[in-house]
């Protein structure tokens, strides 16, 4: 245990401080961009792979995962080693998985959005036309952790967006395989799992090789390899989102267990030691109380040195002056995790405009979204929920718009177009839509 009786574990800051405003900014300062080295050998690996294909990926991974195989077939599994890692699984995590699978499934479903068309008065008909992707690339973090929740928030929303084919990598560092990541990648209907990671996965992913299936899009977290490559194919194919570190903003209105606040911070505090932990609350003896919880807590952690980096590093406990600043604080650092810890979260919803994700009231700890709630827990970091949203179904499906004219309308339709083209100079615009007016 680390001494803390001098230097206190997690920064206390209040608004009323005079610099408050540049203390939170550094707070909040996070640079996900790769440095000019990682670029360079990220760049290196992706044209590699795009060349020379499976050659690549096998010299890549047998350097960056310590292995010796001499094929892509030693580095893929089969459907029957994905049910054979299920049905090994003591009965306790196979019902954990199946259940957790079932939620988000259910949850899922609702958010399937439909296509649809409208016919006007001279009988054109406009409407929209929704469609999965055809193959959808699924990368699951390997090495210091491994994320059987991960494939299963992937892989479930892709299946019930329709898409045909789902490809899974998933690196294994000195071979080592995890029965509850092959396990889910079995219940959520994986089609294949390459037990490849890092740069070399996105590009197999994103290029295609002799055994790698090309995909149209790549979800799914990684490295800061993996953030840079996902940035570098990028049009190449789709992607979900750039994630940085994990983070979590708690708003407590003075009431709940101040042990249940400590742990819901070290909850997000023990991914890694970037990870960002807040707590903002008008009640300063309640922050005080929650500042003791932690300093007792922390020593009775399994990942305690990595919690304490954390919380030294990107954490804080904020005094505001009441809900109206909490608010402010809320939608200014937009934080990937919300708890609203207070009596009545519901009179909060409609003021909380930047979140990714919002648990309410005292008894939803940000952990049951994690594994099994239903919502999915591939969120906006970093501020990205001002404009982005939570994975789903949607971003496995593409839309098309559908046009189709009558004779009528195309007359009518025509007539407007073809001011509109020769305004910008476009006759061939302009005589296209000319012709199919009625004279």
């Amino acid at each position: 245990m680390s001494d803390t009786a001098t230097t206190p574990t997690v920064a206390r800051l209040s608004t009323r401080d005079v610099d408050f405003a540049q203390r939170l900014d550094a707070l909040l300062d996070w640079s996900g961009v790769s440095d000019h080295a990682v670029q360079q050998r990220v760049d290196s690996i992706l044209a590699k792979v795009k060349q020379q294909g499976d050659v690549a990926v096998v010299e890549t991974t047998n350097h960056f995962d310590r292995l010796s195989v001499s094929s892509m077939s030693e580095l893929q599994l089969t459907p029957e080693q994905l049910k054979q890692s299920f049905d090994s699984l003591p009965a306790a995590k196979r019902d954990a998985l199946t259940f957790a699978a079932e939620r988000i499934r259910s949850y899922h479903e609702r958010q399937k959005p439909e296509s649809w068309q409208y016919t006007e008065a001279d009988g054109t008909v406009l409407g929209q036309k929704v469609t999965p992707v055809d193959r959808a690339g699924i990368y699951v973090p390997g090495g210091k952790a491994a994320y059987p929740s991960s494939v299963l928030m992937n892989a479930i929303p892709a299946h019930v967006a329709g898409v045909k084919e789902i490809v899974m990598v998933v690196p294994t560092p000195d071979g080592v395989l995890n029965d509850m990541v092959l396990a889910a990648a079995h219940l959520a209907g994986v089609d294949y799992v390459f037990t490849i990671g890092g740069a070399q996965a996105i590009a197999a992913l994103a290029y295609g090789t002799e055994t790698v299936p090309r995909v149209d899009k790549i979800v799914g977290p990684g490295n800061i390899y993996v953030a840079t490559a996902k940035r570098a194919v990028f049009g190449q194919v789709g992607i979900d989102m750039i994630a940085g570190p994990s983070e979590i903003l708690v708003v407590s209105d003075g009431k709940t267990d101040p042990d249940w606040l400590a742990m819901d911070l070290f909850s997000q505090a023990e991914h890694d030691e970037d990870a960002q932990s807040i707590l903002v609350s008008w009640d300063v003896e309640h922050l005080q109380a929650v500042e003791d919880s932690i300093e007792r807590l922390l020593p009775t952690l399994e990942r305690e040195e990595i919690v304490r980096a954390s919380l030294r590093r990107r954490g804080a406990i904020i005094a505001c002056q009441d809900k109206q600043e909490a608010i402010a604080l809320i939608n200014r650092i937009a934080p990937e995790h919300l708890e609203l810890s207070v009596a009545e979260p519901e009179a909060w919803l409609e003021d909380v405009r930047h979140a990714g994700a919002i648990f309410m009231g005292r008894y939803t700890a940000e952990a049951l979204g994690d594994y099994c709630a239903g919502p999915n827990h591939v969120l906006p970091t970093s501020g990205t929920a001002r404009f982005s949203s939570p994975l789903g179904v949607y971003d496995f499906q593409k839309r098309s718009s559908i046009i189709h004219c009558s004779a009528e309308g195309a007359s009518a339709l025509g007539d407007v177009a073809s001011v509109l083209a020769r305004g910008e100079s476009l006759t061939a615009h302009a005589r296209s839509a000319e012709y199919r007016i009625r004279h």
